[in-house]
């Protein structure tokens, strides 16, 4: 029997679990182990990052200042050329070390007047009038109108992801197709011009189809396929042009009849003797509605999605397929049209087809057009009006050099537009991080 007056034991406090403290001791050491955060740019979020430096760093090694630079870096070169194999700048460089102006001065005096001359046979001339000094611009747009329908033709494919070197055969039927129709079928009035145009368009599509047949149906690559047509296209032209198809009546040699003066482009501004004429406001037209199809309209954003990524592309339910055939469709018939355009226009005028067409070198121009363009079509306007003022200056250079130096211009600018890393490791540029200047839209929850 207990003790009444005896006080109860007292319970031993509970122990506390040791978890809290084993966490706490985890915490700290995990705390311990880990690295205060590193402040590099280059690794933090682009949350974190200052917008305005995202959007420089975007601009200055973006493709538009790329684009200039390589430019830039062709016209250097370009006056090295011209002056390493100048007679005067050799001769001064023998006795350089004695004399190093006079070789400075014979250099500088060669290179100033190659580019001046340049310049005063593309965009500005140094005697008449006010009219008469823009006669070199209104040259060069005459030569960029059918670069920028080629670069067109050209640019459209590659934003497909299709490479169309094939623009050299496209041109070439294109122009057989609107010769039948202007020497077979003569048309009086405006129509002719039209009618000439919508048959080189059609010829054109018709052969750029050809490989966008065989590239869907067949898998062919393009690069082989517009290679082997190209050849085909030019014997094709010889033949033709021995044959009463194309021949003219009485003529042994294969040449064809001249364009009809109904079926030839008119001056712009004939009175004040410029060069420029109505195939300059087609391209712009043409160049507008590029940028509609490939900004705009259903079929251009199928043919963006498919340059990206086809095969993202046809499990979104894109018919890759069709969608190759469409655009060299397109591209063919621009190129036809870039014929068209170069055989009507005035400047042409009295001369037909014969085998030594220009079809080459307009063909492999617009390729260096669409890549300096970026394949947009603001772009290819742009290249196209540089490379006509290259080819319109080209003959008030030879005064001076060789007119040759403007295909090494353009070959170097090819290059360094081919080799972007090429272009920010010698101006040390920044890598573009990919920022969007436009903020994000903040996401909304509805019920």
């Amino acid at each position: 029997m207990s003790d009444p007056k005896k006080p109860a034991a007292k319970k031993p406090a509970a122990k506390k679990p040791a978890a809290n403290k084993e966490a706490a001791q985890s915490s700290t050491a995990v705390t311990d182990r880990v690295p205060a955060p590193i402040h590099d740019p280059v690794i933090q979020p682009v949350a974190e990052q200052s917008r305005l430096t995202l959007a420089l760093k975007e601009i200055v090694g973006g493709t538009f200042v790329i684009s200039i630079l390589a430019v830039l870096v062709a016209l250097i070169v370009g006056a090295i050329f011209i002056a390493v194999f100048d007679e005067n700048v050799q001769a001064a460089s023998t006795y350089f070390f004695s004399r190093p102006g006079d070789t400075l001065s014979a250099a500088w005096t060669v290179i100033s007047g190659a580019y001046g001359a340049l310049f005063n046979g593309s965009i500005f001339g140094t005697s008449g009038d006010l009219a008469q000094r823009l006669v070199p611009l209104s040259e060069t747009l005459f030569n960029a109108t059918s670069l920028i329908a080629a670069g067109l033709a050209v640019a459209l494919a590659f934003r497909v992801g299709l490479f169309n070197i094939g623009a050299r055969g496209q041109i070439i039927i294109g122009v057989i197709f609107s010769g039948i129709v202007a020497f077979h079928f003569p048309i009086q009035g405006p129509l002719a011009v039209v009618v000439a145009i919508l048959a080189g368009i059609i010829g054109g599509a018709l052969w750029g189809g050809i490989v966008g047949i065989l590239r869907a149906r067949t898998g062919a690559h393009e690069v082989i396929t517009t290679i082997m047509l190209n050849y085909v296209a030019v014997n094709l032209l010889i033949y033709l042009l021995k044959t009463p198809v194309l021949q003219q009546a009485g003529q042994v040699n294969p040449k064809s009849p001249p364009i009809p003066a109904a079926a030839t482009m008119p001056f712009l501004f004939p009175d004040l003797g410029w060069k420029v004429d109505l195939g300059f406001q087609i391209v712009l037209v043409v160049t507008l509605g590029v940028w509609w199809l490939l900004n705009r309209s259903t079929l251009g954003f199928q043919f963006r999605a498919v340059g990206e990524n086809p095969s993202a592309a046809l499990v979104a339910g894109i018919d890759v397929k069709n969608v190759y055939l469409y655009v060299m469709l397109i591209s063919g018939g621009l190129a036809g049209l870039a014929g068209v355009l170069f055989l009507h226009s005035p400047t042409q005028a009295g001369n037909g087809l014969s085998p030594t067409f220009d079809a080459a070198r307009l063909g492999f121009d617009a390729i260096t057009v669409a890549l300096l363009g970026r394949s947009r079509p603001l772009g290819v306007l742009l290249a196209g009006l540089l490379f006509g003022a290259l080819r319109a200056g080209s003959f008030d250079m030879r005064l001076y050099v060789s007119s040759d130096i403007v295909d090494v211009i353009q070959s170097i600018i090819v290059l360094l537009i081919a080799a972007p890393p090429l272009v920010r490791f010698l101006f040390r540029l920044p890598t573009p991080t990919g920022f969007r200047f436009r903020s994000p839209r903040k996401a909304v929850v509805t019920k």
